[in-house]
């Protein structure tokens, strides 16, 4: 087994597209607050627009018969779902757009590292994913960037920050519990996340007395939703399939690098001293994250599940008839028991507790 490519690949890019596409939107969403959409309306016009975007794409695989072998969506999966489209879906974009409202692009960008921190920490103690000394740095970098950059005077905090702070925690909630739901099929969620949450946000920003844009910034928000929002989340859920929560919120944490440059350079917003410090610090942070190995000897206990796979050494189960041939392929199958060492984050098969000693192997 080639370890450097179980670690990197394709977890890695997946979860940096993500980040790239959902860093590019804030800035964007910026210029459509700036022409008068609403906070919460342009919350439920981009989750909207994300989930209806997927649901065509949804439509058009079926009806031309792609075969995308994914699992699909289970009635055991739905509370799960539920809470998803609360945390992630309705509370964490409208906390964004109020905070975005309050708040320079470019430093609200950057303030998005704090959902990779979160992840990472309800990771590490509520579902107890591994952590280590290089881990912990990073995320102890990833903070003071986003303390020094929220930092509005002595003794107080602005509100905008503490607003996108609070996105970035029902982020962080959302991106755990979606980790549950990371064996099926990445479209349908974020598909049913964006229709969703983007039916309740709109409904009720206009019962609050929002009017609805143009048709101009309507079909903008509608762009950035699904790009931004929708593509950026099925990327998001197969890096989680491959590392794990903690470690995609990792590289998810490059995301507002992305936002901050497109920021500067569309609204000619200052580089200051405290922005620079700011990145500088996050992308330390980011750096150790990403160099961060793990390999120790660990056991497979026997499991009985269904998502897209190949016959790798985690896979070697027979077929029963009727079962899909070629690869990759999705049926119901059951792991015997394994012990075996290599590199590996917590994956769909590496989810197992850890001893002290287990060793990272930098």
């Amino acid at each position: 087994m080639n370890p450097t490519k179980l670690i990197s690949w394709p977890g890695a890019p997946l979860a940096l597209a993500s980040a790239a596409l959902f860093g590019a939107s804030t800035p964007l969403a910026k210029l459509l607050l700036g022409a008068g959409i609403s906070p919460w309306l342009l919350a439920g016009l981009l989750y909207l627009g994300s989930g209806i975007g997927l649901g065509f794409w949804l439509l058009l695989r079926r009806s031309l018969g792609i075969d995308h072998g994914e699992a699909s969506l289970r009635r055991n999966d739905l509370p799960w779902l539920a809470l998803v489209i609360v945390s992630g879906g309705i509370a964490g974009p409208l906390l964004l757009m109020l905070g975005l409202a309050r708040t320079s692009a470019a430093s609200a960008a950057l303030l998005l590292n704090l959902e990779g921190l979160a992840t990472m920490a309800i990771a590490w103690t509520v579902f107890r994913e591994n952590v280590d000394r290089w881990i912990l740095t990073g995320a102890a970098a990833i903070l003071a960037g986003a303390v020094l950059l929220s930092w509005s005077g002595p003794g107080s905090i602005g509100w905008g920050a503490l607003l996108i702070a609070a996105a970035c925690l029902a982020w962080g909630i959302d991106n755990n519990l979606t980790r549950k739901l990371s064996n099926a099929d990445p479209v349908q969620i974020a598909a049913a996340k964006g229709i969703a949450a983007g039916l309740v946000n709109l409904t009720l920003s206009i019962v609050a007395g929002a009017r609805l844009p143009t048709l101009g910034p309507l079909a903008g928000a509608a762009l950035i939703g699904f790009f931004g929002y929708g593509v950026s989340l099925v990327f998001f859920v197969l890096g989680l399939r491959h590392l794990g929560s903690a470690r995609t919120g990792a590289y998810f944490s490059t995301a507002p690098f992305i936002g901050a440059v497109l920021a500067i350079a569309i609204f000619q917003e200052p580089i200051t001293f405290r922005l620079i410090a700011a990145a500088i610090l996050m992308a330390i942070g980011v750096g150790l994250h990403l160099v961060e190995r793990h390999e120790h000897y660990h056991v497979h206990d026997a499991l009985d599940h269904d998502h897209r796979h190949v016959h790798d050494e985690h896979h070697q189960h027979a077929h029963a008839p009727g079962d899909p041939a070629g690869e990759p392929h999705t049926h119901r199958h059951k792991h015997v028991p394994l012990a075996h060492a290599h590199a590996h984050y917590p994956d769909l098969h590496h989810r197992h507790g850890h001893e002290l000693g287990d060793a990272n192997g930098h």
